[in-house]
Order: C-alpha cells, then structure tokens, then sequence
C-alpha cells in the first residue's frame, strides 16, 4: 500500500490521465441523458478530483506534480475544444470549472496560460451574461490552499472578455462586477506575503480590464456612455489607491491616469471631491444599497491622484492636470482649499500608504497654504467644513506623533499650524478644543495648548493695537469674535487637569500636558494681574 502512494511518475501521470477521462465521460453521459441528479454527482466528483490535483502540485507533496498538473489542465482545455463536445455539457460545466481551473494558475506560468485558455473557451461557447455571475462568484470566494494573487488572474482577464463581449445592459452588469474585483485586489494588495512579480502580473490584469471597460464606453449611446464613463472614473480611483498602497508601481499609475481624462475628470475636481460626488451621484445616485458596495478607497484615490502629480510630473501630463493652475486655484480660493485639506485625510490617516506619499501630501499642503492666506479669508464661513477640517487635522497629528522622519514631523506640525490660521477666528477655537480633548497624546496635548496660549497672545497683541490705532476700530468685530479670552479657556485647563474619568490626571503619563495647562493658566493669571486682558 504504501508503495501504491508514491509511484513513479510516469505512472502517476498515466492513471491520473485515466481517471480525467473517466470523469469527463462520465460527466459528458449524465448531463446528455438530462439525469440532472447524476449529472451534479459526475460535476461534483470532476470537480473534487481537479482541486485534489491543483491543491498537490501546489504544496508539491509528490514528486512531478507540476508536470502532472499541466497535463490534467491540458487534458481539460481539449475536452472542452472537441468539436463533438455539445453545448448543454459545455453549459453544466461552466458555473464550476473556471473556478477550479483558476486554482492552478499558481502552478506555474504554463497552468496559468491554459487556464486563460479555458475560461476563455467558455466566454466563447457561453452567453457573456451568464458568465459575469459565474466569474464574479468564483472571485469572491478564493480557496484558501492557492496564492490568490495567481488565482484570480484568469478571472479577471474572464471579466475584461466578458465586458468587451456584452451586447446589452452594460453599465448595469460592469456595475455589479467592479465592486468584486476592487474588494478582490484590495484583500490581496494589504498583504505582505506575495512576490513583486506576482502583484506586477495581477495589476496588469487590472489595468487591461479598465481599459476594456473603456473600450465598451466607445461603443455606447449618450445616456449609457455617460453612466459607464462614471463607473470607471470611480474603478480608476479605486486602483490607484490600491497600486499606491501596493508597491507604488509608477508605470501602473501611469495608465491609470490616462483612462482618467476619458472619464471627464479634472485634477482641481478630485482634489476637491466635486468629480468624486458628481460620478457617484451618477453611478449610484439615492441607492444606499449601491452606495455600500464601492469602497472608501474612491476618495483615497482621488487624493492620490493629486499626490501622484506632486511627485511625478509624467503623471500630471498623462492625466492632462494643470498642476500650476490647480495650486494657485487653491491658494486664493478659501472654500476650494478647506475641499482640498478635507480630501487630503484620506492620505493622513491611511495606514497601508507608505509614508513617503504623507511627505509629498504635506509639501502639497504647505503649498496651497503658503503666503497671507488669512487675508483671503474675507468673510467665508467654513461651518459646513468643519467635521471634514478636524478629521484632517487629526489624521495630521497622527504623523507628528509617529512618523519617524524628523523633516517630515517637523513639515506636518508646520502645515498643522498654517490650516488652523486658515480657520476663521471665531472657529479656531472649537478646532483646537476639540483636538485636545479627543487626543490620546499627552505631547500631542501640550503642543496644542501651546497653540492655544500662542493664539490669545496674538489676540491680546492685536486688541492692544486696536486701542492705540482707532483707524483699526473697524476691524475689531472679527477680534471680539473670539472665545480664547473667555471662560472656555478655563474649562479647556480643567479638562486636562480634572478628567472625565474622574480624579487627578495620572502622572508621570500626563506630565506634558498637565505642564502645558498650568503654563496656560498661569499665563492667563499674568495677563489678567497686569490689566493687559
């Protein structure tokens, strides 16, 4: 018995063979005689035999399982070539053999070619809308025994034949299939253990299958074109984030962002999330159900696209973004900047992106912050900004506290300071407040009560000027306007020296900011003593 588990090769192929076409007859019989109980058992038992095959060359428990892999898999694609083979067999077989020919494209670079082979058979011999589902369903479930990034490259390059195939309905189907393969690539992107050339051949596939939805958008009425031109706008942002994430694959990006000015995208527009909203409204409009299915990485790509131009200009020309013209648009237009640093959180606070993206992304910011911007502020009024604005400040701080690169913390505390001055007065305060008390950093804590105590001596400067220059009597509205000399400035001291969670603040752990807010109210103390408030 034990010598029967390790046989030579040769003859481990030959029986193996033998079984393949046993199976196959009996599958063929079945489902020709319309027994449909008997033909499910023959898929079934096909089935169970090709996954034992794949699941042995890929752990290569025997002695020339590769070899024997291909074999079967080739065995396969001729089976389904046979000109004597019916429709109805070609049917049946189709909702369960592309997924488990799939399992072994990670075999080696042959399996991988015939296993193309066979799913594109079927998208030949079968209608193009039953094989999206089909498809869609074999990527949404990878077998845990196989390198997903191998598994799914010959169901997407299915997909990419399928949209190209399709004669009705096609926004409708493209649309039920984009989410799968993003949420697909995204799983397999975050994770460490796959080889560059393995990520380089999936993004490839990526890449194609963008371009054939394109592809059909050429052929499409008006109304249809439209929805589909959004659909990939959103797709195209979604990859990005995802090859960003990845290993930062420029050449990717690069056709990535010549799909972009097809989708009728501007660079001013995704920095400011106006694209993003207007393809969503389009391609989802009030259905939360839909909404639920595309990922958050939409906004993160769209961000990135900005950041992509930043560090490359290639990428601004394929893109056809007006770098020079986007940056001056955002410094002298207050409520396009407060957009743009809203959008910017998605980069802050990803966790995945290299931090060499968060460096180009606050050069970016000290950009469009630079200059006397505060005197552009006139009268606007970033109230409905003001959630976005915190989130991105936040994620800000989250960089200062961690990132080990001196420059870069030293940049991110710089550009946190300028958006806070880019805040109306009569908001800062709230901003500020609100960091501190949602901060877990006691460091964090005290540079921001630092700020705070730097902002009323700013104000107590310019109430005195105010006193002295009654020219400037016009202007004090906006200074009065402020809650830092106020009653809030001690109850922001007594947050920090009587916390919610009741008793002293524990010490040593909070000793930088329980130091910062005596600073600040002795500060207040001196200030009140001298008359000067």
């Amino acid at each position: 018995m034990s010598a029967e588990k390790t046989p030579i090769v040769g003859s481990s192929s030959a029986n193996t063979l033998l079984q393949l076409h046993q199976l196959l007859t009996s599958c063929s019989k079945s489902i020709s005689g319309g027994n449909f109980s008997q033909s499910q058992t023959s898929v079934s038992k096909l089935i169970n035999f090709l996954d034992s095959v794949s699941d042995a060359s890929i752990s290569e428990l025997e002695p020339g399982a590769k070899e024997n892999a291909f074999k079967i898999l080739s065995g396969i694609y001729e089976f389904l070539c046979s000109p004597s083979l019916n429709q109805e067999n070609i049917d049946a077989l189709s909702f369960e053999l592309p997924k488990s020919a799939s399992k072994f494209a990670g075999v080696s670079p042959q399996c991988l070619e015939i296993s193309d082979n066979i799913i594109h058979r079927f998208i030949e011999k079968c209608s193009p809308r039953d094989m999206l589902p089909i498809l869609c369903e074999a990527l949404d479930s990878p077998n845990k025994t196989v390198q997903a990034a191998t598994y799914v490259c010959p169901l997407i390059s299915g997909l990419s034949d399928v949209f190209i195939s399709l004669q009705r309905r096609h926004f409708e189907q493209i649309k039920v299939a984009v989410p799968v393969v993003v949420k697909v690539v995204k799983a397999i992107s975050t994770e460490s253990d796959y080889e560059d050339t393995e990520l380089e051949a999936l993004f490839e596939r990526i890449v194609v299958n963008a371009l054939s939805i394109q592809t059909v958008c050429r052929k499409l009425e008006d109304g249809e074109n439209e929805k589909l031109r959004a659909l990939l706008g959103l797709y195209v942002l979604q990859i990005l984030a995802l090859v960003s994430v990845s290993r930062n694959y420029l050449h990717f990006a690069l056709r990535l962002a010549s799909i972009l000015p097809y989708s009728g995208i501007s660079g001013l527009g995704l920095i400011t999330g106006y694209s993003v909203d207007t393809m969503s409204h389009i391609v989802i409009g009030e259905d939360e159900e839909d909404c639920s299915s595309f990922s958050s990485h939409i906004y993160l790509g769209a961000s990135l696209s900005v950041v992509w131009a930043q560090k490359h200009d290639e990428f601004a020309q394929a893109a056809k973004f007006d770098f020079g013209a986007i940056k001056t648009e955002l410094q002298n237009n207050p409520t396009k900047r407060w957009q743009a640093v809203a959008m910017l959180k998605h980069v802050f606070a990803s966790i995945d992106l290299p931090w060499e993206f968060k460096r180009y992304t606050v050069d970016f910011l000290l950009y469009i912050t630079s200059g006397d911007i505060s005197n552009k502020l006139g009268h606007n009024d970033c109230s409905l900004y003001m959630t976005s604005l915190f989130s991105s400040l936040q994620a800000l701080t989250m960089i200062i506290i961690y990132a080990s690169d001196t420059v870069l913390r030293k940049n991110a505390f710089e550009a946190l300071k300028r958006v806070l001055g880019d805040i109306p007065n009569s908001q800062r305060f709230d901003i500020l407040k609100a960091l501190i008390k949602n901060s877990d950093s006691s460091s964090m804590v005290a540079i921001l009560l630092d700020l705070v105590r730097g902002e009323m001596h700013r104000e107590r400067i310019l109430r005195t000027s105010l006193q002295k220059n009654e020219a400037l009597e016009a202007d004090s509205k906006t200074c009065q306007s402020t809650l830092f000399w106020s009653t809030s400035i001690l109850e922001l001291v007594e947050s920090v020296l009587r916390p919610d969670t009741g008793g002293p603040p524990i010490l040593p752990d909070n000793s930088d900011a329980v130091l910062s807010a005596l600073n600040l109210y002795r500060f207040v103390l001196m200030t009140e003593a001298a008359g000067k408030a």
